[in-house]
């Protein structure tokens, strides 16, 4: 029995108390994402093309080219969420992403935890769009983008009205590297809710939504590059991200960062496949590219150190300290890369590196290795 209760205290005091002596829960790294509007249903993010199509094949998908993927659209009056649905493969046969619209809208009074979910998040942006079946409400009320997710992935609302009538008009749903590909604000997904003439050419005249400032080839493949070298779908592979991102390069960027970070995710997959050479060269192309990059230079260190160049692996990591004095793993690396011929530095750099990572839960178990080195360099 309850020490409190039995003391005659009331129930709701005792709760206050005993709250009271516990510490708060550790805030989330996220937005607040909980739905009880379910959309997803039966599938999620990474499921098999081949499994999908046996799962859902009563909702008789229309399939349609997505760049180098496939896009399967099911019609609302065959779909499992009421919604018209899409989903997004990529070349390998992973859903990364999917796309619902409701033209006529998707009220959310019945739904008070994705209501209370968006009246936490801050609006992404409000703007107005023509909606084709809402049109008496669309001229009057702002649509609000809303943006939200977990470790892997992005969520996107787009909700006409304000907390008194809220309406969804779209959602998506994509793994993080295909967010801008899978925006729900996208123009070629408003435009399937947009009401509008279309010009001689089929094209809808200027509005709102995002459109591709890059070649959408370059940055499909870079996205998938970054989904299997993160490991988005189980385990890493090496083999495709390289495929991937050279293919990126090949498709062509206009804006030179985006090309020096492919050719650094390139260098990254090749070392991962243990081509420390061809990583070294993609590298190096990064920093011609885009110079004194302190992630590059810690990384290329990386590689040099695996050839067998230490002098230059000292150095690079020189640089990239240099470049930002409090970047963690680039101080470690510099440490390690010291042990042989300068102890003494090794440990102030292993102890620069401590103090940064203090309190840092993911840096634990290196930073338990860099005491450990600390006290054996000290003897």
């Amino acid at each position: 029995m309850n020490t409190w209760i039995a003391l005659g205290l009331p129930a709701a005091f005792v709760g206050l108390l005993l709250s009271g002596c516990n510490p708060p829960p550790p805030a989330s790294r996220f937005p607040p994402s909980a739905s009880d509007l379910a959309l997803l249903k039966s599938t999620r993010l990474c499921d098999r093309k081949t499994d999908f199509l046996q799962r859902r094949e009563s909702g008789s998908p229309r399939r349609e080219t997505w760049g180098s993927g496939e896009e399967l659209r099911i019609a609302a009056n065959r779909s499992e969420s009421g919604a018209e649905e899409s989903f997004f493969f990529d070349e390998d046969g992973l859903l990364v992403g999917a796309v619902f619209a409701f033209p006529t809208g998707q009220s959310l009074k019945p739904y008070p935890v994705l209501r209370r979910t968006l009246s936490e998040l801050t609006p992404a942006l409000e703007f107005y769009l023509n909606v084709a079946q809402l049109a008496d409400r669309a001229n009057l009320d702002p649509s609000t983008l809303y943006e939200t997710g977990d470790e892997k992935s992005t969520t996107q609302y787009i909700v006409l009205g304000g907390a008194d009538e809220p309406t969804l008009l779209l959602a998506s749903f994509s793994l993080d590297p295909y967010s801008k590909l899978l925006s729900a604000y996208r123009r070629d997904f408003l435009a399937r809710i947009e009401r509008g003439e279309k010009t001689k050419g089929g094209q809808r005249p200027g509005g709102p939504g995002a459109e591709d400032t890059e070649s959408f080839p370059a940055v499909q493949q870079f996205a998938r590059g970054q989904t299997a070298h993160l490991s988005y779908c189980g385990s890493r592979n090496y083999d495709i991200a390289a495929e991937a991102y050279a293919k990126a390069i090949k498709r062509g960027f206009s804006n030179k960062m985006w090309l020096a970070e492919a050719h650094h995710k390139l260098g990254l997959a090749l070392e991962g496949k243990g081509r420390f050479e061809q990583a070294k060269g993609e590298m190096q192309q990064s920093l011609t590219l885009r110079p004194n990059t302190p992630d590059v230079l810690n990384n290329l260190g990386t590689v040099y150190k695996e050839l067998g160049d230490q002098d230059k692996a000292i150095a690079a990591f020189e640089k990239s300290v240099s470049l930002r004095p409090n970047y963690p793993l680039a101080r470690y690396n510099l440490a390690e890369a010291y042990e042989t011929t300068n102890p003494k530095r090794a440990i102030s750099e292993y102890e620069t590196y401590l103090a940064l990572v203090e309190g840092v839960p993911e840096e634990a178990e290196r930073a338990l290795r860099a005491r450990e080195r600390v006290t054996v360099l000290s003897r």
